[in-house]
């Protein structure tokens, strides 16, 4: 088994737990030592019988555990890049996390400190990047990309030939027509239905979706 180290104590790495358990068992692959949370509210606190074990002075103490970083929400998305930068490790150290009830295509890549959680369907050649998180029930379909640090809610759909730029927030119940670009460091609302293309730094909901404010510029 492969010793892990899960950051932050938040939603996003509790619920990889599911993940975890479901690999488990299947195959004895991931042993979680416990979390990671710079907040000293939380350790000692404990998740499905995981503890926090402290700060992020912690991944010193286990050099050969790796590592699973999933910040991230509607509300701090475009701060990901940051955070996770933050812990100053090396790309090999991180883990990739997949559901076994997810469909991945043979074709498809999936990047490092990635997280794809129960059902989802990843299908050919798809391009999943670095630091992304696809919650449950969501769709990627053919061609598509979804970029570096990207969160995608549940049961999104996105349609065939898609780009999903750099540390987008994509949210739970939207669907994305084939053949569009949703630009750098933009959200999309919960339900949105997208039909044309998203410029950068956007905020866009609606049936169909649009624009309801621009971002300050997204640093890539």
């Amino acid at each position: 088994m492969t010793d892990l180290l899960l950051f932050p104590f938040g939603g996003n790495a509790r619920e990889a737990l599911l993940a975890l358990l479901a690999q488990n068992e299947i195959s004895h692959s991931w042993n979680p030592l416990g979390f990671i949370d710079d907040n000293e509210m939380l350790w000692g606190e404990a998740c499905c019988g995981i503890p926090v074990l402290g700060g992020r002075e912690r991944l010193n103490d286990f050099p050969s555990a790796r590592v699973l970083a999933v910040p991230g929400s509607p509300n701090n998305f475009r701060g990901r890049r940051e955070l996770i930068g933050g812990l100053g490790l090396q790309r090999e150290r991180y883990a990739t996390i997949i559901d076994p009830s997810a469909r991945i295509a043979p074709d498809a890549r999936i990047g490092k400190n990635t997280l794809l959680m129960a059902n989802v369907v990843i299908s050919c050649s798809v391009r999943i990047g670095d630091h992304c998180v696809i919650l449950p029930n969501t769709v990627i379909a053919h061609e598509s990309t979804i970029g570096n640090y990207a969160l995608v809610g549940s049961n999104v759909s996105v349609s065939g030939g898609c780009v999903i730029g750099e540390n987008c927030y994509i949210g739970s119940g939207a669907s994305i027509r084939e053949n569009l670009c949703v630009g750098p460091g933009s959200l999309v609302g919960m339900a949105a239905n997208i039909l044309g293309d998203v410029p950068p730094d956007s905020v866009v909901a609606g049936n169909p979706a649009r624009i309801l404010k621009t971002l300050r510029r997204f640093q890539q």
